[in-house]
């Protein structure tokens, strides 16, 4: 990997939709000496931008939000009930440690599981069910938390064999493809490389980016996880991408049908650079190449997917050869953009 030490302090880095500071504090650092000028939108945005000589503009996009919860109550024994941020499968809450985010600090809380002996195996929970102990008697959880705290689970990545595992691949590895090919590229066109707020709840972030009369771009590039459901129990037709296979040239998702002259470019870049690259094709997800295409009008606009297996959850895992693989035709296509858009 080129900077594995990079990707875990985003992975690591706490950032709910719409709480995404500390996380944006490591993409500042990583990004401001690559770039001619840095800058933070209202929206908290974090935008670094690479002038070149040509009139080309290329937006360059990977959202830094992870999907949290919210407090919605602290109950009289000093439990909290909360809301998502972001789409979770509540199946995989139980047992799982969170931290809670105050006015003043940070708590240890956990998500409990009822007993083996006692519970039903039918039973479903919804996000609803949800209850956080903090250990804490209904007086002194008041005194601390208050409602509208977000909360994040509680995990730490690590190595998996030829993967990294941990909380918020989707899609810090995206962002960490994006500031790795920062610091390797020289670029054709000025590159204004988007680190994005609020993608999971409706990819609000790249729709500012998108209306921004200060951007202007010829081709919008943006990098998120896809779905890799390689594992026991899912058929082949269903896998979407495949783990280790290399970076995934977007063809179509719920959010956009790509532009085809972009896609075939980044196909023919990633074959005269011999990167691996497989196509991609989902219809469950969102990117915000959605919104880059054409909520500031149309552009030309395409996407690169990292595959993430166990998607939102603590344990999403992502093969350190797509990663390399996302950094070096980003890099190299930025360094070509020329061939398209001339």
């Amino acid at each position: 990997m080129h900077d594995r030490e990079l990707l875990f302090d985003l992975s690591a880095a706490q950032g709910p939709v719409g709480h995404e500071d500390a996380v944006r504090t490591v993409v500042r650092e990583a990004l401001e000496p690559e770039v001619d000028r840095l800058e933070t939108d209202p929206m908290g945005n974090v935008v670094g931008t690479v002038e070149a000589d040509s009139d080309r503009e290329v937006v360059v996009a990977a959202h830094i939000d992870e999907i949290g919860f919210m407090v919605t109550q602290i109950t009289e024994d000093g439990f909290l009930q909360v809301a998502s941020l972001g789409g979770w499968n509540a199946q995989i809450l139980r047992a799982q440690p969170v931290t809670v985010h105050t006015e003043v600090g940070t708590l240890p809380g956990v998500i409990g599981a009822e007993p083996a002996h006692t519970r039903d195996e039918d039973e479903f929970e919804d996000i609803e069910d949800v209850a956080i102990d903090l250990g804490l008697d209904g007086e002194e959880a008041a005194e601390q938390v208050s409602v509208g705290d977000v909360v994040t689970l509680d995990t730490q990545p690590r190595e998996l064999g030829d993967c990294v595992t941990g909380k918020a691949l989707d899609d810090r590895a995206g962002v960490y493809a994006m500031l790795a090919a920062a610091r390797q590229t020289e670029p054709d066109a000025t590159v204004h490389f988007c680190a994005t707020v609020q993608e999971e709840v409706g990819l609000r972030g790249a729709r500012a980016i998108a209306t921004d009369e200060a951007f202007d771009p010829e081709l919008a590039i943006a990098l998120d996880g896809t779905l890799e459901r390689g594992v026991p129990g899912v058929d082949e037709a269903d896998r979407i991408s495949e783990l280790g296979a290399g970076v995934g040239i977007k063809r179509k998702d719920a959010s956009v049908v790509p532009s085809p002259d972009v896609v075939d470019w980044l196909t023919a870049v990633a074959e005269d650079e011999e990167i691996d690259h497989q196509r991609e094709v989902a219809w469950n997800i969102g990117t915000d190449t959605g919104s880059l295409q054409f909520d500031g009008g149309a552009v030309a606009a395409s996407a690169l997917s990292i595959p993430v297996r166990y998607h939102h959850s603590p344990v999403e895992t992502a093969h350190q050869n797509d990663l390399d693989a996302t950094v070096e035709l980003l890099a190299a296509a930025l360094g070509r953009t020329g061939e398209l858009v001339d």
